[in-house]
C-alpha cells in the first residue's frame, strides 16, 4: 500500500506553491483518493497515477477546498479511459452532488458516450455515510469513517487498512479523541496541522471578518503541536502534517512545533510524496 500526497495546503484560495486538499492510497493497482481539492486529476497523472484506475472516492466533508473537483475528476476519469465504476463515500448531500454532475455535464457526455463510450451514469455509486464506522470490505482492503470535529460541517476521518499496513487522514477536525481512537496503532496518520503564530499570512486578503476566521480556526482546526500530541496518543509511527494553513511555513517551523509533542517520524507532506504504508 501507498499514500501519495496530491495536494498539501489547506484552505480554499488557490496558491502557487502547494495544491488543494487531496491524497490517494494506491493497492494493488487501484487508486483510492480521499478529498477532491481544485485541480485533484492533474495531480494523480503528475504523480504518475491514471486516471482509469480509480475504484474509489472518499470526502472527508463539503467544504470547496475538499469537494471542488468531484465532479471533474470522474469526468475526466472516464474521458481518460474509466471503464470499472467508481464508488463515492462520504456525508450527504453526495448522492445529489453526483446527480448533478451528470446532469452539468449532460452536452459533453452525451457526446461521448455517441462515440461508444460507457454511460457515465453507470460508472458513478453513491454511498452516503450518516455514522462512523466500517465503510468498505473488500477481504483485501477495509476502510472505517471515523468522527471529526469540525463545526459546523459533518465531518469524518477515514482509516484505509490493506496489504498489513494502515493510514489514517484526519481530513478536517479540532484535535480529537476520535480521531486518536480511529488512528490507534495506525502505521500512518495523516493530519491536518495550522500554525497559530502565523495565521496573519493568511489574513490578508481575505473577505471573512478576521476575528471569526481566527476563532474558527480555534473550535474547528487542529494546530501542529496538538496534531503531535493526537499522534502520541493513536501510538503511530509516522505523523504526516497536511493541509498546511499558511502554506508557506518552513518545514522545519512545523517539525518544531510537532515535536513538542511526538517524539516518533514527523513528515511535512509536499505535493506528489508517495509515502510507503
Amino acid at each position: 500500500m501507498e499514500l501519495v500526497i496530491l495536494g498539501s495546503s489547506g484552505g480554499p484560495q488557490p496558491n502557487a506553491r502547494r495544491s488543494a486538499p487531496a491524497t490517494a492510497v494506491v493497492v494493488d493497482g487501484k487508486v483510492h483518493v480521499i478529498d477532491c481539492g481544485n485541480g485533484v486529476a492533474r495531480q494523480l497523472v503528475s504523480a504518475g497515477l491514471r486516471l482509469r484506475d480509480l475504484a474509489s472516492v472518499l470526502i472527508t466533508h463539503h467544504h470547496v477546498d475538499h469537494n471542488a473537483d468531484l465532479g471533474a475528476l470522474v469526468h475526466l476519469a472516464w474521458t481518460a479511459g474509466l471503464v470499472t465504476p467508481v464508488d463515492f463515500y462520504g456525508p450527504p448531500p453526495l448522492q445529489e452532488m453526483l446527480d448533478l454532475v451528470l446532469a452539468v455535464g449532460r452536452p459533453d457526455i452525451a457526446h461521448r458516450e455517441a462515440l461508444g463510450r460507457p454511460a457515465l451514469a453507470s460508472l458513478l455509486r453513491g454511498h452516503e455515510i450518516a455514522e462512523p464506522g466500517l465503510v468498505v470490505d473488500t477481504g483485501g482492503l477495509t476502510v472505517t469513517a471515523g468522527h471529526a470535529e469540525h463545526p459546523p460541517m459533518h465531518a469524518f476521518a477515514y482509516r484505509v487498512d490493506a496489504e498489513g499496513s494502515s493510514v489514517v487522514i484526519s481530513g478536517d477536525t479540532t484535535a480529537s479523541d476520535h480521531v486518536a481512537a480511529l488512528a490507534t496503532g495506525a502505521d500512518v496518520l495523516v493530519h491536518e496541522a495550522y500554525s497559530p503564530d502565523h495565521l496573519d499570512r493568511l489574513m490578508g486578503g481575505t473577505n471573512a471578518a478576521v476575528d471569526e476566521l481566527r476563532a474558527h480556526f480555534a473550535r474547528a482546526h487542529t494546530d501542529a503541536e496538538s496534531a503531535g500530541r493526537i499522534a502520541k496518543q493513536a501510538g503511530v509511527q509516522k505523523l504526516v502534517l497536511w493541509h498546511l494553513i499558511p502554506f508557506d511555513l518552513d518545514e522545519q517551523d512545523w517539525i518544531d512545533q510537532a515535536a513538542r509533542q511526538f517524539d516518533g517520524e514527523i513528515i511535512v507532506s509536499r505535493d506528489l510524496m508517495r509515502i510507503p504504508c
